[in-house]
């Protein structure tokens, strides 16, 4: 694939590949940023910062550990594919190694790099993102295991590390370099063995999302019809052995239900990596309602902020969602969570710009110690008390 190739020409290209219908407006991966040969920066914030301004943000990186909580850098995941692959033809080449050099430009202290554990299920249509049939046997395990293989295999030919606790992202914060915590979108993988959560915490993965566009063998998600009513019995053992392993539990894509079950359960604070509020002017199903954030909140958790085009248009847009989801949560509870490269119409589209986000919110009146916890702060807090759950042993 040339690495010009339109989003929506590949999606083309993946339905005609299925023998599928010519796509209509996708809802979800519509407008996801192609991987380019020029890295794509932001010349139209929707705001205006002054030279003063965005050098306020340069500097703040220098001084602060940052992270994004969820992201898919370069669409490692593809590395290993057979070039058929249909994901591989739809998403075109990935170009993890540009990214990392994109991250560590813009001083990124670390990234929670997801494998898409349901990648193999997955097609793109009309409706959106969807899967097309269930896993057979082991099939996602296997996945699983390519996927991380391969992401270990791009951190060593970059020099750069993997962060197994907050000191490690700490330290490449001071080294001014980019250190990456291995994660997983999705617990497909662990099919019904609970164990396998200790299995891929000495694998190296921190963050696992227990369910993405496949409803699973833990509960429901929140783009498809309820199967579960919830959390499963089974949904409810992973969780307990992920608090036992010190591995951080990620809730996006999960219903209200499986989040009020899954808070009921954990005995360690949780995340929403890559959301937002619902608002009358984006009454999507991948945004959640202010009771919603408030059951991980009020457990110490965190909900992550996504600059994407569903009820924003522009970076400034974004910037709004931040605030606005800082004071309904507090700021002790929020994140950034870009889901890079693998968004709808991302607002933010190279890590080369991640200083205007300290910019503009201490533009917008933020304090430093507030900016400073929304950068990575709360994320470090909540990472390190999984690990703490771990050391003391989970009930």
């Amino acid at each position: 694939m040339q690495a010009r190739l339109t989003r929506r020409s590949a999606l083309a290209r993946l339905l005609g590949t299925a023998g599928l219908a010519t796509l209509g407006s996708s809802p979800l991966w519509g407008a996801l940023v192609p991987a380019a040969q020029e890295p794509e920066r932001l010349s139209d914030l929707g705001m205006t910062l002054s030279g003063a301004q965005r050098a306020a943000g340069e500097a703040f990186l220098k001084e602060h550990v940052s992270v994004d909580v969820h992201c898919h850098a370069g669409r490692f995941f593809l590395e290993g594919l057979p070039p058929d692959n249909a994901a591989a033809v739809a998403l075109g080449a990935p170009f993890a190694d540009q990214a990392l050099e994109e991250l560590n430009a813009g001083r990124v202290s670390a990234a929670v790099f997801a494998a898409v554990a349901d990648l193999r299920v997955l097609e793109v249509s009309a409706r959106g993102v969807h899967a097309t049939r269930d896993f057979v046997p082991g099939e996602a395990y296997a996945d699983y295991q390519r996927q991380i293989a391969q992401l270990k295999l791009i951190l060593a030919r970059d020099s750069s590390g993997a962060a197994y606790a907050p000191e490690d992202i700490r330290r490449a914060a001071r080294g001014g370099r980019t250190v990456a915590v291995l994660g997983v979108e999705g617990g497909d993988f662990i099919e019904d063995q609970p164990q396998r959560a200790a299995a891929a915490f000495a694998d190296g993965v921190r963050v696992v999302t227990l369910v993405h566009y496949h409803v699973n063998q833990i509960g429901d998600i929140q783009t498809e019809p309820p199967v579960h009513q919830g959390l499963t019995p089974l949904g409810g053992d992973i969780v307990r052995a992920m608090n036992a392993a010190g591995i951080l539990i990620d809730l996006a894509h999960a219903t209200l239900e499986v989040t009020r079950d899954v808070v009921q359960i954990s005995q360690a604070p949780v995340m929403i990596s890559h959301t937002n509020l619902v608002s009358e002017t984006a009454p999507h199903p991948r945004l959640i309602t202010l009771e919603h954030a408030k059951l991980v909140t009020a457990r110490g958790g965190l909900i992550g902020s996504v600059p994407w085009g569903v009820g924003q248009s522009s970076f400034a847009d974004y910037i709004d969602s931040l605030l606005r989801l800082s004071a309904a949560v507090g700021v002790d509870h929020v994140a950034i969570g870009t889901d890079m490269d693998a968004t709808i119409r991302p607002v933010l589209k190279n890590y080369r710009d991640w200083s205007l986000l300290p910019a503009a919110l201490l533009a917008k009146g933020m304090h430093g110690r507030e900016v400073a916890k929304i950068m990575g702060e709360n994320f470090l807090r909540v990472f390190g008390a999984a690990l703490s759950h771990r050391m003391r042993g989970a009930p």
